[in-house]
């Protein structure tokens, strides 16, 4: 077995497994992992891949029909959203023990383009989430293939906690009627939250449901930590149980699931009308993002325990892959799943036939005993969803942002805000916005500083950190500390002036230190060349030390290499110094000459 095999032993200290060469492999083979894997099975895995997958069908059922009807549609389609999707990664997953399937963090999207949308048709509810399944899928596998898994990345910690966050509200408000036994006209989660104070003041609560309820969420989250436990199982098997034996549908009205369609997902296209295009593609594309943003952070998560390499190109072609077989079985958008992927793991999962186990289990389910969850509470149900919710809020690493930087902290508390307040799709948007913006303000407004020459200490350094430096007569040292682009050559313009303006000596040179410009635009070129004639004007020679090879290749594209001249250009900043006082003698001794 390779170093580079997760079932292999670690690396030793000081190591990190090497990349597979089986990824790296041309041709269509590259795309299935899962063949691969079967190519090198060993018998020894096959007693803990299906164990693994039996346990893994515990969860798999309760959590699938809970999170359907979370989205919007019956909870039936949640168990058809299981077992194909499942399939499907087993052949293109990278991972060997990641589970897919209905996610909590989606349902509130789902919801938003699906209730609006189908007039309470769940036929019509089924082919829009199916739809939008679709375009995840689609969206998801051509960005893999053209190698875009990078873009979650531009997406920072604390915006991704802030839409996760307000998502994760989103979902536990939209369940609250159902935990309470009723049912409110969604009007967003702000009017949901007074339709809901509403309610429970006009005394609509079905006390006997919410007992239930709040049992089963009680359990859940008392069992959250204990691994060896199936909280999620115990928890709506006993609920189960009791509304069955004690007949509380009947008696007391608290609502059940009733009994399951018996047989397995059929293959259909999810046919919508052109006036569900848009936000179907709109609410698809949100899907997308979101739920490759989670399972690359879960799938990384995985590979770090076992030290090795992750494929976010190819995550995100199985993540497609496994939407597009859930669009075209009626299935629903899937994503990663940080709940159940646990389970697997301590249940002993080998490789990816525990997902393959899972799958068949709950088909069987489907085929021979549709009617044991018939007396399963939606309360109950409600509470798996809530337990859900609850583990997406982030809290802990937010008060750690606080401490160190108070305005990302305000930023991820804008976000959750917008999603919130907005809907989920919109406060998605908004996420993404912040993420541009936040993106763009660094370089937009960034660091710059003039250098000078402090006593006893190595370099050049910022004159504002070193008030004791001094600075050589005739000479501006200037860092600028971004890249030069549209948006800040102007600035940079500026603060060059500025530099020059502020010398206590007339300047002849001003050197920029350049290694932190990594790249010039067209914008920023044409303002250097404005800056050469007005520096030239006042006899000003302007110098660029560490310059990167690349941005000096594109200053010869845009002619200002030739404007400033090679002489111009120097390797490190203490040559730039050094020629200049070689070319004009000053009044100037180095700390470091001054002993010798």
């Amino acid at each position: 077995m390779s170093k580079s095999d997760p079932l292999s032993p670690l690396p030793e200290p000081g190591r990190i497994a090497p990349r597979s060469k089986a990824a790296d492999q041309a041709g269509w083979r590259r795309w299935l992992p899962g063949l691969r894997t079967l190519r090198g099975y060993q018998l020894a895995w096959l007693r803990h891949d299906i164990v693994a997958g039996l346990v893994l069908t515990t969860m798999l059922v309760p959590v699938g029909i809970a999170y359907a009807e979370a989205s919007g549609v019956p909870g039936i389609y949640g168990l058809y959203a299981t077992i194909v999707p499942l399939l499907a990664y087993a052949v293109f997953g990278p991972s060997r023990i990641l589970v897919l399937g209905p996610d909590s963090s989606l349902a509130a999207v789902i919801l938003a383009v699906v209730l609006p949308l189908s007039g309470g048709d769940p036929h019509r509810a089924v082919a829009l989430a199916g739809m939008m399944a679709l375009v995840s899928g689609a969206v998801c596998v051509l960005a893999g293939v053209a190698r875009l898994g990078f873009v979650t990345e531009l997406l920072s910690k604390p915006i991704r906690y802030g839409y996760m966050n307000g998502i994760a509200l989103t979902v536990l408000i939209s369940q609250l009627p159902k935990l309470f036994g009723f049912s409110i006209e969604s009007d967003g989660p702000l009017g949901n939250l007074k339709a809901i104070a509403t309610a429970v003041m006009d005394g609509r609560t079905n006390w006997t449901a919410f007992m239930v309820g709040a049992g089963t969420l009680a359990v859940i989250l008392l069992l959250r930590g204990r691994k060896r436990l199936p909280g999620i199982l115990i928890a709506v098997v006993a609920a189960t149980v009791a509304v069955g034996m004690l007949d509380l549908a009947a008696s007391d009205g608290v609502a059940v699931l009733g009994a399951l369609p018996q047989g397995l997902p059929a293959f259909a296209i999810p046919w919508i009308t052109s006036a569900d295009i848009v936000p179907v593609l709109i609410g698809g594309c949100v899907v997308a993002l979101i739920s490759f943003a989670d399972t690359s952070v879960l799938s990384r998560v995985y590979a770090a325990r076992t030290r090795t390499s992750v494929d976010p190109n190819q995550e995100m072609v199985a993540l497609g892959a496994a939407n597009l077989a859930a669009g075209l079985f009626q299935g629903f958008p899937v994503s990663s799943s940080s709940s159940r992927t646990p389970v697997a793991e301590a249940a002993g999962a080998r490789t990816q036939l525990t997902g393959v186990v899972g799958a068949l289990a709950v088909a069987l389910l489907l085929v021979v005993a549709s009617d044991l969850l018939k007396n399963l509470p939606t309360s109950a149900l409600a509470a798996v969803v809530i337990a859900s919710a609850i583990g997406l809020i982030e809290v802990g690493d937010l008060r750690r942002i606080y401490r160190i930087q108070r305005w990302e902290f305000w930023l991820s508390i804008a976000c959750a805000v917008g999603v919130i307040v907005l809907g989920a799709i919109e406060g998605i948007g908004l996420a993404i916005v912040f993420a541009v913006i936040e993106f763009l303000w660094d370089a937009w407004r960034p660091y710059s500083a003039v250098l000078g020459r402090a006593d006893g200490v190595k370099g050049y350094h910022d004159v504002t950190r070193y008030p004791d430096a001094r600075l050589i007569p005739g000479l501006v040292l200037f860092r600028w500390d971004a890249p030069l682009f549209f948006a800040n050559a102007e600035l940079f313009h500026d603060r060059v002036l500025d530099a020059v303006a502020s010398s206590p000596t007339p300047v002849r040179w001003l050197v920029v230190a350049a290694e932190p410009i990594t790249s010039v635009d067209v914008t920023s070129a044409d303002m250097l060349a404005e800056l050469i004639e007005t520096l030239q004007a006042a006899d000003i020679q302007l110098c660029l030390a560490e310059m990167k090879d690349p941005v000096k290749d594109k200053l010869k594209r845009f002619g200002l290499f030739e404007q400033l001249g090679e002489a111009a250009f120097f390797p490190t900043l203490g040559a730039s110094v050094s020629g200049y006082l070689e070319t004009h003698p000053v009044d100037w001794v180095d700390w470091e000459d001054k002993g010798r």
